[in-house]
Order: C-alpha cells, then sequence, then structure tokens
C-alpha cells in the first residue's frame, strides 16, 4: 500500500463521455478521455510504474486542500509550498449545441480534452511535470514526438502547454517550470485536434462554458432537505457517469480497484447494468431529474432489440452485447491486487431481477410525464414474457455469485415486481394476476424462516441485505415479516453501521469489504419499519465516510475507514439520493410517505417540492438533451 495513494484520496472529473481521477496530490493517475469504457490513457492507478500518469507538481508541498467548484464536476486543489501557493483547475471540458433536428433539441458534446490551468496566487513555485501516457493498458510500447504545436504520438492524446516542453526520453514527457505570483500555466491534454488556433488559447472559454453547462443542470435539482450538499454531489457524480451518445449509464468509471487489498475479488464496472441505472434514474427522479430516464429508455430499447429473445443484464455503452472478460496479467494491480480485469463474464448471467427492475423503471418514467413509444412498450412486454417464463427457475443474483444459481428470494421479490408493474402499464392480465399472486406466496412459505425474516434463498439459512429492498418494492412484507427481516440481517450482517452484503459462500476467494448500498438499504427499511430517528443516525453516520469531495467508493473497510471496489460507484451515490429523500418524505408524512414502488416516492418528493405543472416541466428541463433553456453561455462556443 505505501506505493499506492489510499483510494479515498481521489476526485473525478469528467464531461458524460469520458473521465479522469485526480489524486489529492494533484497526480491524474486514470483517465479515459473519450468513452468512460476505453483503454486509459493513464493507468497508473493499477500499476505505480508502468501504467503512466499527468504530474504537475509544485516543490516543497507543506499542505493541500480541495473542493469542487460550487454545482460542478470541476476540481480546484490548493497546494502550499515552502514559497507560496499554487492553485490547480481540473476540468474535461462539456457544453451544448443545437443539434438543427427536427425538434431543435441541444445536444450535449466535449472534446475529449483534459484541461489543467495553474496559477501561482500567493510567492512563487517552481512545478515538475511528467506526461507518461499508456498504449493498450500499458502493454503496447508509446513513442512521443513534437506534433501539431505539442507532443504527442500514435496512439496517445497531444499534450499542449502554454509553456515550451521539450521530449525527454520515447514515452514520457519532463519539465520545470518556475512561476511567480498572478502567472499561469496552461494543459491541455487532447484525443483529437482540429482546431485552427492552439487549444491554449482556448481556455477561458471552455472554462466558463463548461461551468456554466454543470450549474445549469444542478440548478434544475429540486431537493430543498437538510443534506443538500451530499445529494447534489451525488446527483452530479451520476450524472457524470452517463454517456451522452446514447443515454448509458456506467456502474462505476474503473475497473479492478480490489474489494479486499491483495484479493480477486476485482472487477471492470465501465459498463451499463441494467440494474443499476435503473436505481440510477429512480434517484435522479426523485429530484426532479426526467430526461435521463428518457435518453435511456432509448438506449435500452436499442439494446434489447439486438439480442431478442435473450435478455442480457448489461450491455456496452454504445449498445455492445458481448463483453468478454480478459485478464491484464503484465499490470501488478492496484496495491499489488490482481488480477486486473477488461469486460466482465456476468454479463452471460442470468439474474432475474432485471425484468422487474425495468419495468418499475417504466411506470416511473409514465408517472413523471414521459410517454414510451409503441416499439417501446413492445419492448417491455417482452420482458414481462420473460419474467413468466423464468421466475421460477434459480438464478446467479444481483451479486452474481460465481457458484451454482440458487432460488434467491430478492430476484423472486423482482419478479412479482415485474408482474405488479405490468399490471399498472398494461391492464388487467390472468396470466399476470395468478403470477404475481403465486410468487409472492411461495417467497412467503419457502424464503422465509420460522420467525417470517427473508432469507437469501430458498433453503437458505442465510440473511442477504438485498431482502432489505421488500419495503422499497412494495412487496407485501407484513409489519412482523420486516422487523423480522432487519433484525436477522443486523445480528448476522452489520458491523456498527455497515453490512455485508451476504455471509454465505458465493466461489470466490478472499474477504471483502461492506458495501455501503446495503447501509442505505437499511436506511430505507429503518423508514419503513416507523424508526426514523435510528434512521436518521445511520444516514448521518454514513455521510461522514465520504471523501473529502464527496465520493464514495463502492465499499467500505470498517476497520481502517479506507475506501475499497472501484469508484466513484453509482450503487452508492444513487443509494445516498434515495435515503435523503426518503427521510424527507418520513419527516413529512411517516411510513406511509415512504411506501409503495420508487414512482409512488418520486412523485410525493417532486410534487410536494413544486407541484404536478413543475413534474411535466422537469421532463422538458433536465436531461442529458433538452431544450434550449435561457442560459445562453452554457451553449458550446468553441468550433
Amino acid at each position: 500500500m505505501d506505493a499506492y495513494k489510499p483510494l479515498r484520496d481521489y476526485a473525478a472529473i469528467g464531461d458524460c463521455h469520458g473521465h479522469a481521477l485526480i489524486a489529492t496530490n494533484g497526480d491524474v493517475d486514470w483517465c479515459c478521455l473519450e468513452r468512460h469504457d476505453q483503454d486509459p490513457v493513464f493507468c497508473g492507478l493499477l500499476d505505480r510504474t508502468r501504467g503512466g500518469t499527468l504530474r504537475l507538481t509544485p516543490r516543497g508541498v507543506i499542505s493541500r486542500e480541495r473542493n469542487y467548484l460550487p454545482g460542478t464536476n470541476m476540481l480546484v486543489t490548493r497546494l502550499r509550498t515552502e514559497t507560496g501557493v499554487v492553485e490547480l483547475v481540473d476540468f474535461m471540458p462539456v457544453g451544448r449545441r443545437l443539434d438543427n433536428g427536427p425538434h431543435d433539441y441541444v445536444e450535449l458534446v466535449a472534446p475529449g480534452w483534459l484541461v489543467r490551468r495553474a496559477r501561482v496566487i500567493e510567492g512563487e513555485a517552481t512545478l515538475d511535470l511528467r506526461y507518461q501516457p499508456s498504449i493498450a493498458f500499458a502493454a503496447e510500447p508509446v513513442k512521443l514526438l513534437i506534433k501539431d504545436g505539442g507532443i504527442g504520438g500514435d496512439g496517445v492524446p497531444t499534450l499542449f502547454c502554454s509553456h515550451q516542453l521539450a521530449v525527454t526520453g520515447e514515452d514520457v514527457v519532463t519539465g520545470t517550470i518556475h512561476l511567480r505570483a498572478d502567472q499561469r500555466l496552461d494543459l491541455v491534454l487532447a484525443a483529437r485536434y482540429t482546431i485552427s488556433e492552439p487549444p491554449s488559447r482556448l481556455v477561458d472559454r471552455m472554462q466558463a462554458t463548461t461551468q456554466a453547462f454543470w450549474v445549469e443542470w444542478s440548478a434544475y435539482n429540486r431537493y430543498r432537505g437538510a443534506y443538500r450538499a451530499a445529494v447534489e454531489r451525488s446527483a452530479l457524480s451520476l450524472k457524470m457517469m452517463t454517456f451522452a451518445p446514447t443515454g448509458a449509464i456506467v456502474a462505476a468509471l474503473t475497473t479492478s480497484l480490489p474489494e479486499a487489498i491483495g484479493g480477486e475479488r476485482n472487477w471492470d464496472y465501465r459498463y451499463s447494468w441494467l440494474r443499476d441505472s435503473c436505481f440510477a434514474l429512480y434517484a435522479l427522479a426523485a429530484l426532479g431529474y426526467s430526461g435521463e430516464a428518457e435518453r435511456y429508455v432509448d438506449y435500452l430499447s436499442r439494446c434489447v432489440r439486438l439480442t431478442l429473445p435473450d435478455i442480457r443484464i448489461m450491455y456496452g455503452i454504445q449498445h455492445e452485447r458481448f463483453l468478454p472478460e480478459v485478464t491484464l496479467d503484465h499490470l501488478e494491480g492496484y496495491a499489488q491486487s490482481r488480477p486486473v480485469r477488461r469486460g466482465n463474464a456476468a454479463s452471460t448471467q442470468r439474474q432475474i431481477d432485471v425484468y422487474g427492475q425495468v419495468l418499475d423503471l417504466a411506470v416511473l418514467y409514465e408517472a413523471l410525464g414521459g410517454t414510451l413509444a409503441k416499439q417501446d412498450r413492445r419492448v417491455l412486454c417482452t420482458f414481462v414474457d420473460v419474467a413468466l417464463r423464468q421466475w421460477q427457475e434459480p438464478d446467479c443474483g444481483l451479486w452474481e455469485m460465481r457458484d451454482e444459481p440458487k432460488q434467491h428470494v430478492h430476484g423472486k421479490m423482482m419478479a412479482w415486481v415485474a408482474m405488479d408493474r405490468a399490471l399498472r402499464l398494461f391492464g388487467p392480465n390472468p396470466a399476470w394476476e395468478s403470477a404475481r399472486e403465486a410468487i409472492a406466496d411461495q417467497i412467503l412459505r419457502q424464503g422465509t424462516d420460522a420467525d417470517g425474516a427473508l432469507l437469501q434463498a430458498f433453503g437458505s439459512a442465510s440473511a442477504d441485505a438485498a431482502t432489505l429492498l421488500a419495503p422499497a418494492l412494495g412487496f407485501p412484507l407484513s409489519k412482523a415479516g420486516l422487523e423480522a427481516t432487519l433484525k436477522r440481517v443486523e445480528g448476522e450482517l452489520a458491523d456498527g453501521a455497515f453490512l455485508k452484503r451476504y455471509a454465505a459462500g458465493d466461489g470466490l476467494e478472499g474477504d471483502e469489504g461492506a458495501f455501503l448500498i446495503c447501509s442505505f438499504w437499511w436506511v430505507d427499511a429503518l423508514l419503513a419499519a416507523g424508526r426514523g430517528e435510528q434512521a436518521k443516525a445511520l444516514f448521518e453516520t454514513l455521510l461522514g465516510c465520504a471523501n473529502d469531495v464527496g465520493l464514495y467508493a463502492e465499499e467500505f473497510d470498517v476497520e481502517t475507514r479506507s475506501f475499497l471496489g472501484n469508484m466513484p460507484q453509482a450503487f452508492t451515490h444513487l443509494a445516498l439520493i434515495g435515503s435523503a429523500v426518503n427521510l424527507e418524505l418520513f419527516e413529512r408524512g411517516g411510513a406511509a410517505a415512504v411506501a409503495g414502488s420508487y414512482a409512488d416516492r418520486a412523485k410525493r418528493a417532486v410534487g410536494a417540492t413544486f407541484g404536478a405543472r413543475g413534474l411535466l416541466a422537469s421532463l422538458r428541463q433536465s436531461g442529458t438533451i433538452h431544450r434550449l433553456s435561457s442560459s445562453a453561455a452554457s451553449i458550446m462556443l468553441w468550433p
């Protein structure tokens, strides 16, 4: 670990196409400029020596602090040195432009650039620069040369600098720059370069445009509760994890960050899971954002049409069907946690919960004013048909276990959701009604213990944190059954405020950290049980687990308070939003206000804030693409 920065040291920036992770000292150790799932420009996060980095480091740093510019995904880092103070501003330019289509929509666009602006705001400073890019996860050699006024090479981006640089080796650029008070250095890392003037001359306009874009998007957030700062940061993180060209949402921005240091539980999360995406859209909808759902419904419909009658649990962000898992044995892995993986074999698993998840999203989408096209409704009917055929079969479960399939209780509950939401969407159907009743009956007979607590699977003797979702789904679990489930989960899986996913074997070696999403589900289940004070205290404990800029990884090491797993993690941020909204609803209306489906709660949350007219307005105003608003500054100002 001494050779690697703690994961909680990283902040993320992005442009809804690509992203970068930046450490507290300013090092860019992970970066995918144009697509969240591409081979990274820098993967020093996964191999400290050969993975590559972009570094602009003042000498003699004494202290450091950082924050995001309010309402944005633009990072400001202040480094105090022995001779002065240096401020770094990092962002990936993004804006909007008219697409000249038949509906006069504006399109979210980005050039695929990373911009770093360094300014001495006090005294003077000497900065050391290092540009070490990688190709194919550092598997292929890099040859750098002076190119188009910058330094680049085949297969790697071009680095432009407002100060002169020289190539010091075939695969690395180094330089030393001295700045006095109020002097500035601008770096632009460009995946593509087709503009006649040097990119460094455009950075003022890029910064203003990008800031206006994010501030405008944040302004649509209708949450006004006690946890606004945390909710806003989580919403911005989810938005950053969208892929604007298609509407896909990735589960996380990284691959192979370990669930236990030195262990093998290292997975590639840079793809779009149907389940994770639906959860994310629930969270955004509860804040008043509905446009993301419009884009995602289109993405999902296109993906599913490619694989019918098969329905995958996940797809690539540009509708890819095949995501083969390979190991990259030439990389040592974060803190020597191997293997490093690209792709994900879980894409071939059967997980029967996804059908109910998507149908639940469709109900939410229509509840907030959206209209499903006939073709989309036909696709959803296919989901119902598949769920009807498969609900009695074993599956791998939402935790994607790599042992024998089981009759997972959570999957059965989601099959119940599929039937229930189909009836809401399409009206009465005797087969669906019969199946809904049969599923609930089977769960309560075969999926509970003697006290009525939900178990991980039929015939299991173990708890599963996913069963805490029962009240959030509107599943007909009695109050006594909910209390018994809470007691069993707390007794088997809790360590203070933190929960393991499960304690049973899963076909993999090694241990893992506490899953943060499970603790937020715990908050929601406590609210459903009427235990508001306990839920609030737990939620506020979880808020204290974020890093200094409000980001979360997938897991948490209770003993060391360190992050584990990929980050930033959509699951954790969306769950934070959901729990914050539920706490607000509970305060206004008690347990009854958090009952029912996600659509029911979203309507209560958004409607209570700005009324029915606002529900319809939110669909037009929010999202990845929407009609041109009065914020003209957010229109793209460069070619």
